[in-house]
């Protein structure tokens, strides 16, 4: 199967802004445009095929008629494993948590939910939180979560352009107003909102929050940060690909072409391809797609070598 570019569903989400639309090309008439799904398999947002053969089809009805396109760490999951988005969080978003599998699927009928975060912008004092600032009991979270005092024990992190956020299910965890982000999560939708800043919703109501279910399943104690300095590269004379994360889930680089880059989609997996700024052409076998900011490119498995040739800026995502 040849390679193909997605078309993303955007959600419009009370604390986004118009960057996707304004700096990234995403076509949409949702406003504010807070999410762009790239890549998603998910019923509540699905990504379709943009030209082609396979035009206006979604990326779950292929993967259901081909599996053998995800490649074989694939077979281990029992849905399509991962989600991609462009998150623009012109305001603040709630801060909140996700569950792991074994009580997603339990409680909700889907995964759990762990994600990564590339910070593709950002403004001079943007922060995130990040678990809390010290251990808490289940008591005093369900207490703080009724007022601001939650403010007072979250952990604040800042953040700049480059850094990469891992946050494993049970994190609780918000990204702040002037964030522009990259997210790879798994492919689930579930999130427990913790405390919402006493925002109303589109319908004039308090956003409802699920603090009894996010208090079985956050880790009431600080996190870990990962540590940037130690990513692994890898150059060439057309480009230079450094690991920016990788887990049993995903695994997530920054491609930096300048020139000509060869790759391989081997057939353990597919290759995800996010153009995060310039442009060039991908060539896969005989096909050869132009790429631009704010595109995804999906690779099927055991497609072979592919080329990137032009100046531009990718996140490599594979399972």
């Amino acid at each position: 199967m040849e390679m193909f570019k997605l078309i993303p569903t955007v959600a419009d989400y009370i604390w986004g802004g118009t960057r996707l639309i304004d700096e990234y090309g995403i076509k949409t008439d949702k406003n504010p445009a807070a999410e762009a799904w790239v890549l998603s398999c998910h019923k509540a947002g699905p990504s379709t095929v943009e030209d082609g053969e396979l035009k206006g089809k979604t990326l779950q009805e292929i993967c259901e008629s081909n599996k053998e396109i995800c490649g074989t760490n694939g077979n281990k999951f029992e849905f399509f494993p991962i989600l991609i988005k462009l998150i623009d969080a012109k305001n603040n978003l709630s801060i909140q948590v996700h569950p792991d599998d074994e009580y997603a699927m339990r409680v909700e009928g889907e995964y759990g939910k762990t994600e990564a975060w590339y910070i593709l912008d950002c403004d001079d004092d943007a922060e995130l939180i990040l678990g809390f600032n010290r251990d808490v009991s289940v008591e005093e979270f369900k207490e703080a979560a009724q007022s601001e005092k939650m403010l007072d024990i979250v952990n604040k992190v800042k953040v700049k352009k480059g850094d990469l956020f891992f946050i494993e299910a049970g994190t609780m965890h918000a990204i702040c107003k002037g964030i522009m982000l990259a997210e790879v999560q798994q492919n689930s939708n579930t999130t427990y909102r913790i405390y919402d800043y006493g925002r109303l919703g589109a319908d004039g109501q308090p956003r409802p929050l699920h603090v009894d279910k996010a208090a079985d399943v956050t880790n009431l104690c600080p996190p870990v940060i990962p540590d940037a300095s130690m990513r692994r590269t890898e150059a060439q004379d057309g480009g230079i690909r450094a690991e920016l994360t990788a887990c049993d889930l995903f695994k997530m680089y920054d491609v930096k072409v300048s020139g000509e880059y060869e790759s391989f989609a081997d057939e353990t997996s597919f290759v995800s391809l996010l153009c995060l700024n310039g442009k060039a052409s991908v060539t896969c076998g005989n096909t050869t797609l132009d790429m631009v900011k704010g595109e995804s490119l999906f690779i099927p498995a055991n497609s072979g070598k592919f080329t990137i040739s032009g100046k531009a800026d990718f996140l490599e995502t594979r399972i």
